[in-house]
């Protein structure tokens, strides 16, 4: 555990893909019921402001608490809820200023495994309003997952790190995209394994018209058929003859040798090919025809490891802005400790204004118009001797100074 303290303070335990492979993962995922009873669990320990954060590469909790007890106790039920997996050698936990910047990053996708990745920023939305539902939100919970949630959206915004590509086969079919466009086109996709899947997603994405799919392991089609069932699928053995009729062919199949060989087969027309396989599925020989436009994995994978890099560095570029939001964040955590004292002073001023307006009124013969005149010359007098004291309050910048003259206040004003 480690951290700047604050009365109140906020922390995180779980794991993540960092420590714990996917077999751990799976075994500690939360569902909803889970997560309802770690809330139940938690709440009788005397945490009410907690959140789950459960994905496929990580399941952690974020939460408030007030004492080293209460921390220990809560990474204890987790570790208690999930004993099969033995999470212990796994776990992270942390608290206060460098939980919440963990909180910030993770937010932002600074914290994935794809790094700057968008879906997580939705997930930890999902996350927090699950803990309205159950009723663990509050006000410090609130305020720092809204700042993290504000500070990732600025930085998608400013940065961008997402826009730069990893996925060779989005590489890809952006960049049929950019050469020849794929609205409307006509597409073959030779394969059936995950990487046509993904290819397929694209080209819905993009909008390309139809679609026809051919396997050399045709009961394999199924997986392709359960994302787009309007596809048409075709014999392996026809590829060349729906090749004539197609304006894109990719290919991206596990054979060990070239299955779209130059001699077998003669554009008559503009064609783009783009070969996702390893090794290649199209003959090298097509770049030297003019009717064709070859991509492949050299191009492809080129650019991924450019753009890896770019990431890495935008995420760098990142951080100032990450640091100035954290630090607002910070400042409001430490100004809320005195939060407690500045109402009870201005409830004490209430008390003293509502005193003095009434021993007034009953001594002066007033009209409505000098009566509101009254209270409000009374509240605005003793709210400017406080002006000074709350924004002092305020500012303090350490918790011992805050305790200090919170302790003065409460003696001097009886509060």
């Amino acid at each position: 555990m480690k951290g700047k303290r604050y009365d109140m303070q906020f922390g995180v335990c779980g794991i993540n893909y960092k420590k714990a492979d996917l077999d751990i993962r799976d075994k500690t995922s939360f569902t909803d019921l889970k997560k309802a009873e770690f809330f139940q669990l938690a709440g009788k320990e005397g945490i009410d402001q907690c959140m789950i954060l459960s994905t496929c590469n990580r399941s952690e909790v974020y939460f408030l608490f007030k004492t080293e007890n209460q921390f220990d106790i809560v990474c204890g039920i987790y570790e208690e809820m999930f004993s099969e997996a033995v999470p212990g050698e796994y776990m992270v936990s942390i608290c206060s200023e460098a939980a919440m910047e963990y909180l910030f990053r993770v937010a932002a996708g600074l914290e994935s495994l794809v790094l700057g990745e968008d879906q997580i920023l939705g997930q930890v939305k999902e996350a927090l309003d699950f803990s309205r539902t159950m009723g663990y939100d509050g006000k410090e919970l609130n305020k720092i997952v809204r700042d993290a949630i504000t500070c990732a959206k600025k930085i998608k915004t400013q940065f961008k790190i997402s826009e730069k590509p990893l996925s060779v086969s989005y590489i890809g079919i952006r960049m049929v995209e950019e050469h020849t466009g794929i609205a409307g086109k006509s597409v073959l996709l030779i394969g059936s394994g995950k990487t046509s899947i993904l290819a397929l997603k694209y080209l819905k994405e993009y909008g390309a018209g139809k679609i026809t799919v051919c396997s050399r392991t045709f009961s394999h089609v199924g997986r392709l058929l359960e994302e787009e069932n309007s596809l048409k699928v075709i014999p392996y053995e026809d590829r060349y003859q729906c090749m004539a009729q197609c304006d894109i062919v990719i290919s991206a199949t596990s054979s060990p040798h070239t299955i779209i060989r130059r001699g077998d087969f003669e554009p008559a027309a503009p064609i783009t090919f783009l070969d996702l396989a390893t090794p290649r599925d199209i003959d090298r020989a097509f770049m030297e025809h003019p009717m064709v436009s070859l991509i492949n994995l050299d191009t492809l994978q080129k650019i991924a490891e450019e753009n890896r890099q770019q990431r890495r560095q935008l995420v760098e570029d990142s951080q100032a802005v990450l640091e100035e939001a954290l630090e607002e964040t910070r400042q409001w955590m430490l100004q809320s400790r005195v939060d407690d004292t500045i109402q009870s002073l201005q409830q004490r001023c209430n008390h003293i204004v509502e005193d003095s307006y009434n021993y007034l009124d009953r001594k002066m013969e007033l009209g409505r118009r000098e009566q509101k005149l009254l209270k409000k010359v009374l509240n605005a007098s003793l709210q400017r001797l406080l002006r000074d004291p709350i924004q002092e309050l305020k500012q303090l910048d350490s918790k011992e100074k805050q305790d200090a003259y919170k302790k003065m206040v409460n003696e001097l004003f009886h509060i």
